[in-house]
C-alpha cells in the first residue's frame, strides 16, 4: 500500500483512538475509596438530623461526581445548614496562598461565610451562635506545616468552649498512612504551621489526627470537644492517592496534583528561605531545586552520587513566571520518586542544601535569608535543625535529631488508627 493511500486510514485510526481515550477518561467509575461525605450520605445524614449545621470546607470537599459538600448538605432535605467557615484559600477557593480570607455571603446558597484565615482564626462564640454541630471536610496532605489541621484544632477548641459537637468527614492521607518523618514540635516553636506535637510527616488521616488532638490533651487548656469521625470505606494505609480511584482537586494553588503533594515535604522547608529555589513561581512547584548560578549536570551528578533510596535527580533549567526571580533563568534539578516505600521524603531537601553548600559555599541560603530563620525554625518545630545543620552543612549533623521522635510517635499514634 502506498503511503498516500495509508495516510487517511492512519489518520482515522488515530482520531478514533483519541476520542475513545476522551470517552474512557470521562466515564464515571466507582472509586475504590468512599470518603466521609459519601458515607454520611449513605447513612441519610442521620448524624446531622435535628441539628443546626456549620461547615468548614474548601473546594476539596467534594464527592466523586465533583459535587461540593456545601451543596450536598444544603440540598439534603433533612439537613439544616446554617453557616460556612472559610480556612486558608476560602470556602470556594477564591483566595491566594497566605492572603486573608474575608467573611462574606456565599453566592450559591446565600449562607454567611465566616473567615478562619484573617484577623480571626478561631471561631468566636458569635460565629457559632446559630450552629449545634460543626462539620469539617477538607482534603489534607499529611504534613504538619499545612494549615488546615491547625484550623481544625482551633475549631475543636472553640467547639469545646461553646458546647458544640464536631464531626470530621474523613479523607485519604495522600502520603499514605505509614510514613512518619521528623522531630516533634518543641516548646517555643508552636505556631499556626506547627500547632501540635507531631512529626513533620505524621502518617494519619485527618480523622485519626482529630481523635489524637482531642484525647491527648493537645487542645488549649487540655479541653475536649464532643467528636465524631465519619470514616472512609476502602482506604488502606499503604495507599497513595493514585490508588484510591478518586479525583484530585488542588488543595491549594501550588498543589495541583497528588504527585506534588508527595514532594511538598521534600522541599517545602527550604521554601521558607526562598520560594523560587524550590520551583514556586514556575509550573512545577515543590518538585525542583534551582538557582541562576548552578551547573545542572554537576548538581544532579553530586546528588545522585549520594545514592539516596527511592529518588533520582534530573538536571533542568527553568524560568519563574512570578516571585522575586521572575524572568530569570534558573538551573538545577527536578526530583523523581523512584521507590515510594523506601524514600525519606523530608530528608531530600537537607541533602540538597548540603550539596548546594558544598558546590556554592558563597551562596549560602541561610546567610542570604537570615530574616527567614524564624519561620524556618517554626516549620521545623525547633531551632536545633537549623543550628545543627549550619554547624556541619551535612544531613548527618541533624540525622539523629530529625529522626529521634519517630518510633515513639508511631507507638503513641497506634491507638488512634482507624484503618489497617
Amino acid at each position: 500500500m502506498k503511503y498516500s493511500n495509508y495516510y487517511p486510514l492512519r489518520t482515522l485510526l488515530f482520531t478514533l483512538l483519541f476520542f475513545n481515550s476522551i470517552i474512557t477518561f470521562s466515564q464515571t467509575s466507582t472509586p475504590l475509596v468512599k470518603v466521609g461525605i459519601e458515607v454520611l450520605r449513605d447513612q441519610n445524614f442521620k448524624a446531622l438530623e435535628g441539628k443546626r449545621v456549620g461547615l468548614v470546607t474548601n473546594p476539596t470537599g467534594i464527592d466523586h461526581d465533583f459535587v461540593s459538600t456545601v451543596d450536598i448538605l444544603f440540598q439534603a432535605k433533612n439537613v439544616n445548614l446554617t453557616a460556612l467557615y472559610g480556612p486558608e484559600h476560602g470556602v470556594r477557593g477564591d483566595t491566594d496562598a497566605g492572603a486573608h480570607v474575608d467573611s462574606n455571603t456565599d453566592a450559591v446558597t446565600g449562607l454567611p461565610v465566616y473567615s478562619l484565615y484573617g484577623k480571626t482564626r478561631k471561631p468566636t462564640a458569635a460565629m457559632l451562635q446559630n450552629v449545634d454541630v460543626i462539620v469539617y471536610d477538607i482534603q489534607d496532605i499529611g504534613v504538619r506545616s499545612y494549615t488546615f489541621i491547625s484550623t481544625l484544632g482551633l475549631v475543636m477548641e472553640a467547639a469545646a468552649e461553646n458546647n458544640k459537637e464536631v464531626i470530621v468527614l474523613d479523607r485519604p492521607n495522600p502520603l499514605g498512612g505509614n510514613k512518619i518523618e521528623g522531630n516533634i514540635v518543641e516548646p517555643g516553636y508552636f505556631s499556626f504551621v506547627s500547632q501540635f506535637p507531631i512529626p513533620y510527616i505524621y502518617g494519619l488521616t485527618v480523622g485519626e489526627l482529630a481523635y489524637m488532638m482531642n484525647y491527648e490533651g493537645w487542645l488549649k487548656n487540655k479541653t475536649q470537644c464532643k467528636l465524631n469521625v465519619i470514616p472512609m470505606k476502602g482506604w488502606k494505609r499503604e495507599m497513595r492517592f493514585q490508588d484510591t480511584g478518586r479525583h484530585w482537586v488542588p488543595t491549594s494553588p501550588h498543589i495541583p496534583f497528588p504527585e506534588v503533594a508527595e514532594l511538598y515535604p521534600a522541599s517545602g522547608i527550604i521554601g521558607e528561605l526562598e520560594g523560587n529555589f524550590i520551583g514556586i513561581g514556575y509550573t512545577l512547584p515543590f518538585t525542583l531545586f534551582g538557582a541562576e548560578y548552578i551547573n545542572t549536570a554537576q548538581f544532579a551528578q553530586h546528588l545522585n552520587a549520594l545514592n539516596l533510596e527511592g529518588v533520582y535527580f534530573r538536571g533542568l533549567s527553568f524560568t519563574p513566571y512570578y516571585k522575586e526571580k521572575k524572568g530569570i533563568k534558573l538551573h538545577g534539578v527536578q526530583v523523581y520518586v523512584t521507590d515510594y516505600d523506601k524514600v525519606r521524603l523530608s530528608e531530600i531537601q537537607f541533602h540538597v542544601l548540603a550539596v548546594h553548600h558544598q558546590l556554592h559555599p558563597a551562596k549560602d541560603l541561610f546567610n542570604a535569608h537570615q530574616n527567614r530563620w524564624g519561620m524556618f525554625d517554626k516549620v521545623c518545630g525547633s531551632n536545633k535543625i537549623r543550628e545543627g545543620f549550619m554547624a556541619s552543612y551535612t544531613f548527618d549533623g541533624i540525622k539523629n535529631y530529625w529522626r529521634k521522635d519517630e518510633a515513639a510517635f508511631k507507638k503513641k499514634a497506634a491507638v488512634y488508627l482507624m484503618y489497617r
